[in-house]
Order: C-alpha cells, then structure tokens, then sequence
C-alpha cells in the first residue's frame, strides 16, 4: 500500500513559506543527507515538511523513524504532520525519543536477551535505590563511597559500552576498583529483578542489531527511512545504532549544529557530526543559514565568536532581520554590583514596550542565581527558576541551614533529622525509632536523647557511637559560631560534619555544583553579617526562611526567567543577559582543562548568544566573593572575541592586561614562547596580576617545588591558576597543602608533585 495525498494544497502551502536552501531538504528522497542548521534557522519545520513530502512521494509512514531528544518534540511533530496529511497518517510515524522507541522494540524482542516482554526500566532513582541495596548487601559504607557517585560512573562507563567485566579489568584506582565490584552485582541484579536502566535500553537496542542478520535486515528494511534530530547530541552507543540500521538502504537524515554540541558530560560526541561525510562518502549536504531569530548585530556576533573552534563544520549564518542594537558590556565592582546592575537592566528595559517574561538571565553555573535572585526580590521583580530549584530550596543549601538552625535551637527536630544522615552516619530507620522513644519515654528533647545514647539499651554499640559524634560535632562548634559567625568558622563546622567532604570525593558535575551552592552560601551569610553591626545568625536564618517562602505563584506569568546556559538551549527570549562573563568562571575551568574543552565552553557561550532575539548583555565583575574571600576577576575572552564593532563601547572595561604580551588571542594566556609550551600550558599558564612576582615566564618553571609554604600564601599551578594556601599536613616527601584555587576551588595536592609556585608570602599581603 502506498499513501499519496489527495490534495497536494497543504504541502504546498507549508514548501511556499520555506527558504531555497530549506525546500532543498524537503525535496531530498533517497540517499544519506546531513543538514547543518544553524541557531534559529526552522529546523522543526523542514524536518516535519520533509517527513509529509516523503509520505507524498509513496512512502510507507510506518516505514519512516524520526528519533527526537524530548517526547514533546516527538508529540508536536506528528501533530503538524497530521495537519498537513491526516491525522492516522501523523500517528503512524514512529517518532520518539531513542529511549522510547528502542523500549517498544525490546519489550517484543525481550526474550532474546533473557528477559520477559513486561521488563521494568528503572529510572534515575530507582538506579540509586538498586545501588544502595547492593552497597548494603556487600556492606561498603555509603560515606566513603556515594551511591550517587556509584552510578554516575556506571552510567558513563554504559555509555561508553564498557561492561562490568572490562571497567574491572581497567580499574586502578581503590574507589575504581569498588565501583567495579557493585557494577557487576548491579548488573545481575537488574538482569534478576527482569529490569533495565535507561543506559541497558541503548545497550541493548545495539546487541539486538548484532545478533545476526536475519534480525538486522528485518530492522532495516522496517526503517527504510530514518530521520535524527539534535543530531550533535548523540553519543557513542546511539552512533553505532543508527550506523547498523542505515547500512541497507542509506536513507539517512540527521539535522544538527556542530555549533551547539554542549553536552560532552554526559556523553555526547561532536564527532559524529563532524564526521558524517566521512561515515557516508555519498551523502548531500545542506546548509540552513539563515536565522529568523536574531538582529544581524547579535548574530554577527556569535558567528564571530564560534569561528574561533578549529573543530567545526563552515557556515555562514545570516539574516534579513533589521541591524538592532550593540551588544552592552557591563564592568561591575564585584558580584553584588553586577546582580544589581541586572535588576537595573530589567528595570530600564521593561519601562519601554517589554513585559517581564521577555527577559532571560543566563549563567554558567547554579550558585552564581543567589545574588541575582536576591537583586530581583530588592526590587520587587518577579523571576522563576527554571531547570532547577530557587538557591534557598536546593538540598545542599537547605541541609546547611538545617546545621545552622540546630546551633540556635536545638530543639529543632525536622532540622536535626533532616542532617543526621547528612553525610550517612550509619543511624538508620530502627536506631532512630530507638532514639525518638527513648526521648518520649524520659519527657526530653531528640537532641538530649542523642546525647544520652549510652543510656539507651535498644541501640547497639555502634549506634551509640554515632549518636555521640554527631551531637559532639554540633557542641564542638556551638559558642564558637555564635561568638563569631565568619566564613572560616562556619565552614570548619560544616567540615567537621563531614557534608563538603561527600561532595568534595563524588566526581560529578552536579557534586561541584552543590559545592559551589554552599561556598555561595557561606559567602552570602558573611556579606550579610558585615552589613549590620548587630545582626546575627538567627537574622540570617530568619531572611532566608522569608526567601524559600517566596511563593512564585502569586506573581503571575509574568516573571524573569533565570537559567543555566545548558538549560536555555533551543530556547529564545528577546532580552538575554549573560552574567558572570570572567575567565575561569565562564569558560569555567576545572581540573584538566584542555582545547577540547575549551571549544565546548565556546559553543556554549554560542547558544547563549543566539538565545536573544532584540537585545543582548554581557556581564562581569572585576572581584568575585569565593570561599570566603574577595578574588580579582578577569573579563572572559569570549567577550574579547567579539568585534568591537558589535559592542557598546562605552560601557566596556579597558582589557585587562595578561601576562607576556597583554592580549589572550583565542582563549589562552599569550606568551610570546607559548608555541614551545606544552599544550596544557598554553592554556593554563596563570595571569600576571597584582600578587605576580614573576617578570619573564620563560624562567617560571624554574621555580623551586621545595619552597617551604605556609598557611595564607598566594600560589599558582600550572593547571588550575593562582590559589591560597589555606592548609598543610604532613611531612617530608608526604606533605600536602590543602589549596583553594579561584578556578576549581579547594583542591589537597602533594607538594612533591604538585610544583606550585610561590606569588606572594601570608605576611607580604
């Protein structure tokens, strides 16, 4: 049976409103076809036309598989094919996430792999369930090793299609090795509970495809026309599936901007866009260049900023859109100032023909929204937070002030079960139950019942043990933080409770950013603290009880939008404001930063340029309040990437002036030797500034590594920049300096081989 359209007048009144290069790839049948589609350029629209026009050329719709990264995508798509054919014919496209569609094809393929049609698939909590149950069946201590960590590692190691037999074979490291041992019962354990995770369903869907060639063909011939939108997104196990399914007949259509490939964390490789001509000799390659989103100012811009990347597919983006306005850049005093100034921004613009929710406030990392959260609500402007919680709803910061609010109230019992377990004391259910009757039974308070655990005959030596502690941790800390609530006090608390060291050893991008949550955190208690002579702990706790309360539904729709650059893609807003545009912060540079990731941070900073229809503004502060302490800042390169045709000059800070030549071409420190630097060190090497000593960089590396250190010293590393001694233990060959470094944060290194340089001494600051 073959479907043609009666009428033909629908289609061809969706190819009427398309552009030459986009009717091309409606028109495209048979053969392999790669459509790079730049930002704002109607990609939705030609994939969903393409799928009509392939339908009125004769194809069968259930011979047609378009995979999608949302379900939303997948829904909205069939639901303009059914608008321009028919409904059935829309329903009867397989369309769907990758997870999705591959799960239909399993639950009937299920028994090949041992498993029954009506398998469970666990989510990422039921994974976390699965893994705490194996740790306790093995008894390894959740503290030492984090059930969450556990499963980031399994999940990256499924990704990579590396089995539980190959990571025990390639494990070095002691937490590797351990991961290894719960990888292999997790395994067995989904295959006994007739269950897979989101990771088995891609694993699977290729084993499936490589069982033989009967199964193969059949798949093949099923799909005879495939289509991959966000192409740039896929990840290795996805590659090689649809590799497999399009061998046959090579009709083969990915849609995808090498451009805004932001999602090499979790998985995604940019090469299989880059290298689709390489995969498929023959394919045709169309270009959609032109944008219908931003003003030809805004996407000059960005065109400018990506062709910097050395790793990138060419195109011209252009638009027909009007000129609109420069791009303002802001030079804030310090991060305070630079939240205001975004409260300003809203304010002035908002006065003219824009309403609140055309605004959008982008920033690199979760803990830069407190400030900017607190601006909005001092000027009584209405924000959301969208892709994740209001800072003061966030676990870590809320599992913080739960600490805090014990310190002042004791009798606190939400807020002492709440930390209990924060970091796992190994106190569970029962013990608990044991210590809340004892309390009942004796007419006292949960906290004297912890306290009084000896005299407590349910509970068992090492649940007394642990009651103990806990309470003594708190009692250690108590007078001494309500004497003098700094930074550092504070922060040696929470230290001892153990809750930064369990994020500190989970080796995750959300465990940095609940770290950087609380170091926000304590940065703001110390700032409020200073601003009023008598105010105390409790005013703090009080204020931020009035922040969690801000109840977002009694604004309206109406609202600022607030959100990570990672969240905001494929979004559009006609103000954008990118805040935290400094160097180490955005890019944001962690341990090992390389080219590689250099270019996925400019990609990133792409899509939050080309987020912005009318208006766009750049932010940064010259100081940033990290750990507890003022840190000079420097303006990104990014913004230095930008022709300053396309910037409000005068509200641009003169450059800031690097070390060697005074410029940083590219996203590196110059040095007019960086070409006989190793690589790591041409993009590493740290910034001359006011605590700099050093005058010719040819000499650095000549710098003794036994300098003896002390406690407040000014340092710098070759990987992550300039930092501050803020601890040192050990001796002899074994001693280590505990360093909180402006780019990465605290960090504990050998000084045998960590080679840190001296900048300045404690007592010549």
């Amino acid at each position: 049976m073959t479907f043609k359209l009666q009428s033909t007048d629908k289609l061809n009144d969706w190819k009427g409103k398309l552009n030459e290069a986009q009717n091309q790839a409606v028109e495209h049948i048979n053969g392999p076809l790669l459509i790079i589609a730049g930002a704002g350029s109607g990609k939705t629209r030609v994939l969903t036309t393409r799928i009509a026009n392939l339908i009125q050329n004769g194809v069968e719709p259930w011979k047609i598989l378009t995979l999608t990264f949302t379900n939303k995508a997948a829904r909205e798509m069939k639901e303009r094919i059914g608008k321009i054919l028919t409904i059935d014919q829309g329903e009867r496209i397989w369309a769907g996430t990758f997870h999705s569609i591959f799960a239909k094809i399993l639950r009937i393929e299920a028994d090949k792999f041992g498993f029954t049609s009506n398998f469970t698939i666990y989510d990422a909590e039921d994974q976390l369930s699965a893994i705490k149950t194996i740790m306790n069946r093995l008894s390894i201590p959740h503290q030492n090793y984090p059930p969450k960590a556990i499963r980031s590692v399994i999940s990256d190691a499924k990704n990579k299609m590396v089995n539980s037999t190959e990571f025990a074979q390639s494990a070095e490291s002691v937490f590797d090795r351990k991961v290894a041992e719960i990888y292999k019962h997790y395994t067995n354990y989904l295959r006994e509970n007739n269950s897979m995770d989101f990771d088995d369903l891609l694993l699977y869907m290729y084993k499936l495809l490589t069982l033989s060639q009967e199964i193969k063909s059949f798949y093949q011939e099923k799909f005879k026309y495939i289509l991959v939108d966000e192409y740039q997104d896929t990840n290795k196990v996805q590659y090689l599936i649809l590799r497999e399914l399009a061998k046959a007949h090579q009709n083969i259509c990915v849609v995808g901007d090498d451009a805004q490939s932001i999602y090499k964390w979790r998985g995604a490789d940019v090469k299989n866009i880059l290298d689709f001509q390489k995969d498929y000799p023959q394919c045709k390659v169309i270009k959609l260049e032109q944008n219908y989103r931003s003003t030809k100012t805004i996407l000059s811009a960005a065109d400018e900023v990506i062709r910097n990347n050395k790793s990138r597919l060419e195109k011209n983006l252009w638009t027909e859109n009007h000129e609109g306005e420069l791009i303002d850049v802001f030079e804030c005093d310090d991060d305070r100032a630079e939240a205001q100034k975004i409260a300003d921004s809203v304010l002035k613009l908002k006065s003219g023909i824009y309403n609140y929710d055309s605004f959008a406030v982008l920033y690199r990392t979760n803990a830069q929204s407190l400030q900017i959260e607190n601006a909005l609500r001092k000027n009584n402007i209405p924000y959301i937070v969208i892709g994740g919680l209001s800072f003061f709803k966030r676990k870590e910061v809320k599992d913080v002030l739960a600490y805090l609010k014990i310190l002042i109230n004791s009798n606190d019992n939400e807020s002492l079960f709440r930390v209990v377990n924060e970091p796992p004391r190994g106190l569970g259910k029962t013990s608990l139950e044991h210590i809340d009757r004892f309390a009942q039974a004796r007419g006292i308070s949960l906290y004297e019942s912890f306290a009084s655990a000896e005299l407590n005959m349910n509970l068992q030596k090492r649940a007394v043990v642990n009651s103990k502690k806990f309470i003594s941790t708190i009692e250690t800390h108590r007078q001494k933080i309500l004497d003098d609530p700094s930074f550092e006090n504070i922060q040696s608390y929470l230290e001892d409770t153990g809750l930064i060291a369990m994020y500190e050893e989970i080796p995750t991008e959300d465990s940095q950013d609940r770290l950087n949550n609380i170091n926000q955190l304590l940065n703001d208690i110390e700032v409020f603290l200073k601003e009023g002579e008598n105010f105390t702990i409790q005013d703090y706790l009080e204020q931020s009880a009035l922040a969690t309360d801000y109840d977002e539904k009694e604004i309206g729709k109406e609202r600022v939008t607030l959100m990570t650059l990672h969240t905001a893609k494929g979004l559009e807003f006609p103000n954008v404001i990118i805040a935290g545009m400094e160097h180490g912060l955005f890019p944001l540079m962690r341990n090992n930063y390389d080219k590689e990731e250099e270019e996925e941070e400019r990609r990133l900073f792409y899509v939050g340029v080309t987020r912005a229809m009318d208006k766009l503004i750049l932010t940064y502060a010259k100081r940033r309040m990290k750990f507890g302490e003022m840190s000079s800042q420097m303006m990104s390169a990014f913004i230095r990437e930008i022709p300053a045709k396309y910037l409000n000059q005068s509200k641009r800070a003169p450059k800031p002036q690097f070390a060697g030549t005074g410029n940083i071409p590219a996203g590196m420190f110059a040095n007019k030797n960086n070409k006989n630097l190793p690589l790591k060190d041409r993009f590493s090497a740290p910034p001359k500034n006011e605590y700099s000593q050093i005058t010719d960089y040819d000499n650095y590396s000549q710098v003794e590594s036994e300098t003896e250190f002390g406690v407040g010293d000014i340092v710098s590393h070759s990987q992550f920049g300039s930092g501050k001694i803020s601890g040192l233990k050990g001796e002899g060959p074994r001693r280590q300096a505990v360093v909180r470094f402006d780019s990465i944060g605290r960090k504990m290194l050998m000084l045998k081989y960590a080679k840190l340089k001296l900048i300045k001494k404690a007592n010549q600051l």
